[in-house]
Order: C-alpha cells, then structure tokens, then sequence
C-alpha cells in the first residue's frame, strides 16, 4: 500500500479525544449526589453511592466485549455503538423522578449505570486499541494522550453539570464565566446524554486500523519483536490468563484503581464534609453555593492533573521501566493518602487530591502500555479488557470503602434551593472519611512491593517446538552415527 493512501496517524489521535473526553464525564458522579440525596430524602450514603459503583463495573465488563468487538470488526462501528448506547442510557436516567425512591433508585442503576456505563466501555477500549497499533514507537505517550481526554472529561463537564442543576454560574477555576438556567439534576442527564451521544459517534467516525504490517516511517522493531529468540509475542486470551504476570498486574491496577476512584468519585462529598464541619449552623444559602461550587471545582482540577497524569506518566514510562514508573506511583499516592484527613483548608485539599489524580490517571497510561509489552498487540483489544476488569473491581471498591468506613460525625442543617424552587432547610451529613483513606493507602505501598515482581512470560512459539524437536532428534542420530564412523 502506497503512503498516499494511509492516513495521517495523528487524526486517530484526534478522534479519541473527542471520544474520551465524553466518556470521562462519568467521573462527575459526586456533582450528582448532594442533589439527589436532596430529591430523595430517605436515601442513605450508601444507596446514592451504588449508581457510581455499578457505572464503573459495567463500563469495566464492556471493555472486554468492546475490545473483542473492536478486534473483529474495526474500532468505527464500535465505538459509534458505544456513543448510542451511552447517550441513550443517560436520556432514559432523566426518568428516575417520576419513580418512589426505591424505584428510582433502581431506575437510575439500570439506565445511568448499567445502559451508560455498557456504552462508555464498548467505546473506551477503541481509541486505546488504534492508537497503539498506529504508535508502536510512541507507546506510553499515545497511550497517555489516548485516555487524557478520559480523565479531562470532568473538566468541563463538573461545572456545567452543577451550574445547571442550581442555575448558578458556568465556572473553571471557581471564575464565573456566563449563566446557565436551573434544569435540576435530572433534566441535566438527558442534557449530557445528548452531548455525549453526539461528540463520541463523531469522534468515532475517525478510528481506523493502520494496514497489516504497517510501521512508522524511520522506525524499526526492537529485538525481542524480531521474533528471532523463538519466544510467542502475542499471547491469546487464554495464554495471558495463565500466566503470573497477568494476576501481578490485575491486583497492582485493582489497587490503584480503588484508591484513585475513591478520590474521584467522592471529592465533592468529601470537601463539602471538611468545610461544613467547620461552620456554625444554620449553614446560609450563599455559603451552601460557596461549598458546592468549590466542590465542583475540586472535581474539575481533579480532571486537569488525571488528565496529564496520563501524558506525564506515559511519558515517564518510555524512557524509564514501566514497573520502576508504577513503582514511583504508588509510593506517591500512598503518603498523599494518608495526608488527606489533615489537608482541611481548600488550598490544601486540592493539592493532595490533585497528586493522587496524577498518580491515577498515569495508572490508566502505564498499564495498557505494559499490557502490550508483556502480552504483543495483536489481541490487545481483548486482553486489555480482562486486565482494565481490575479497574471495574477498583470502582466498586473504591467508592464503596469510603461510603461504608464513613463516621458520621454530625448532621448540619443548611438552606438550598437545589433542585427545588424554593429555599429548604436540609441536612448535610458530615463524615469522617479517614479509615477509607487509610486502607487505601497500605494497598498502594502493597503494590508497590508487588509491581516489581512482574516479569515477560516465557511461551514457545509452536513452530519452534517442532524445529527444537527436530533437532533434537538430529542430534541423537548423529550419535548413534559417531562410533560407526569411529571403528572405520
């Protein structure tokens, strides 16, 4: 095939931001919950924490469909299905009001959560697939630059989703920038759901495979893909399950992701915990919208520093050893974890949060790349999904120790007028999250200690077993031949 007629490899590039940066609003799940714990006032911590857990496991189940899929088919039709299916999930989500609180709830599990999250993992693994098949020489940094748009998402999408829901202000950096009307929350998933269905089929529409052999211009295989030591470098399904590395690396992301996604998922609860302690109730209706606006911004630099966790650690991971890189990560994010419960001031809080983001986002650069190192390219799409069920597992996890391990520690009144039209007074509950942030921790420094433990396993290529057979039975003829030859 010509070079005129292969595409400029940078527009795959382009097409997954478009996709990912949609599908990472699944992180501005925390904008939603003070909302709906307001709407359904007999829901616990708990129960507004399911929605969360279960979007992050089915999107993690859908990986592996997706990455099977897209293998077979090609990332287009994939990743547009992917975009429908999302798009439909959170249109349906709008529904739940019209429910009991029991009903809704499981309304909003099985539109939101279940129909979403399916949609956003038949679409993630695409982008991830092409672009390491595009970038063999670029590995970590597309792979980084693949998933940023993921982790950016709530960038942009955390204080459009809260400036609708209250009728407040569009705001980056707690600037306000134009108003927005007052939707309420739910109004506000159809609003998301038409955006993201829009953006992720457009963005679809760039994924294509590069052509059977294809390598960059001025780029060359290193040594160990020369297939000359005889050693299998695509590993089915099947193989890579059986081997040590995978499990090695399946608990090392399992952990990770369970203190990553315990941050992002309750960032905005979290703050609103430490700064509402810390006021005389009644708390007024202008210090409320002060709280949660502070919190949507957490959400959004969150985004900033998962987003370029990714580019940086990806990046890292090149010219360094992607176990030594992981190393260097969980070491970091464990002292910012058990530092948070004492970072109460705003300034504070957005620096230890934003440094386990980092370390987060880089786990979702550096895995995929060190999927591909250990286990070849050729079934990348599947195998990636069965390791990314870690990050499933981690979501459930994550967001579940910090709901279930919460203290309460008192329940302060304050005025709103979200979502309603007029000024409640409503109860906040302020816990103390520090035995989550603790567990959390000791996992990291556990996996740190394991990481280093991951090593290439060893399978022969079944033609080399047969030429090693041949040989060896070579070899044995030509002895019984020696002393023949000997006694002439």
């Amino acid at each position: 095939m010509s070079e005129k007629k292969i595409m400029n490899r940078w527009w795959v590039v382009v097409g997954a931001l478009l996709i990912q940066v949609s599908l990472g609003a699944v992180y501005i799940w925390s904008v939603f919950q003070s909302p709906l714990l307001e709407f359904f006032d007999t829901w616990t911590e708990t129960q507004v924490t399911y929605p969360a857990q279960i979007v992050l496991a089915s999107f993690a189940i859908a990986v592996i469909l997706g990455g099977r899929i897209q293998d077979k088919l090609g990332p287009r039709i994939v990743a547009t299905a992917g975009g429908l299916i999302l798009g439909a999930g959170l249109i349906l989500a709008r529904f739940a009001y019209a429910f009991e609180p029991g009903t809704a709830l499981a309304w909003l599990i099985m539109t939101y959560s279940v129909l979403g999250g399916f949609g956003i993992g038949i679409a993630y693994v695409c982008p991830i697939a092409s672009c390491m098949k595009w970038f063999p020489d670029k590995r970590g940094l597309v792979t980084g630059l693949a998933v940023a748009g993921f982790g950016a998402g709530a960038f942009f999408f955390a204080p459009l989703a809260r400036g609708l829901i209250c009728g407040d202000a569009y705001a980056l950096f707690n600037i306000p920038l134009f108003s927005l009307p007052q939707l309420g929350v739910f109004d506000v998933f159809m609003v998301l759901g038409v955006i993201f269905l829009v953006t992720v089929v457009a963005g679809a529409q760039l994924m294509r495979n590069p052509p059977e052999g294809y390598r960059p211009e001025g780029w060359h295989p290193p040594a160990r893909a020369t297939g000359a030591s005889g050693f299998k470098l695509d590993f089915t399904p099947s193989e890579m399950l059986r081997t040590r590395s995978f499990w090695l690396l399946w608990i090392t992301y399992f952990a990770g992701c369970t203190a990553g996604l315990q941050i992002i998922m309750k960032a905005s609860p979290i703050w609103q915990s430490f700064a509402f302690a810390e006021m005389i109730p009644p708390i007024s209706h202008a210090n409320y919208l002060s709280v949660t606006a502070m919190g949507a911004t957490a959400v959004s630099i969150l985004a900033i520093f998962n987003a370029g966790g990714r580019i940086l650690w990806g990046k890292v991971s090149d010219a360094l050893d992607r176990r030594l890189t992981l190393l260097i990560m969980f070491l970091i994010c464990a002292i910012a974890l058990l530092s948070l419960d004492a970072l109460r001031s705003f300034p504070l809080y957005l620096v230890g949060i934003s440094i386990v983001a980092l370390c987060f986002g880089g786990f979702l650069s550096v895995y995929p790349a060190l999927t591909a190192d250990l286990f070849g390219t050729k079934n990348m799409g599947v195998n990636y999904g069965l390791v990314f069920t870690a990050y499933g597992a981690g979501g459930v996890a994550g967001p579940y120790l910090a709901a279930s391990l919460m203290q309460v520690v008192e329940r302060a009144p304050y005025l709103t007028t979200c979502p309603r039209g007029s000024i409640e007074e409503v109860q906040f509950v302020v816990g103390d999250y520090s035995m989550a942030f603790w567990i959390s921790a000791g996992a990291c420094l556990l996996a740190a200690l394991l990481v280093m433990q991951i090593k290439p396993d060893r399978i022969r290529e079944p033609g080399h077993q047969h030429r090693g057979r041949r040989l060896q039975k070579a070899r044995h003829e030509l002895l019984k031949l020696r002393p023949n030859a000997a006694r002439r």
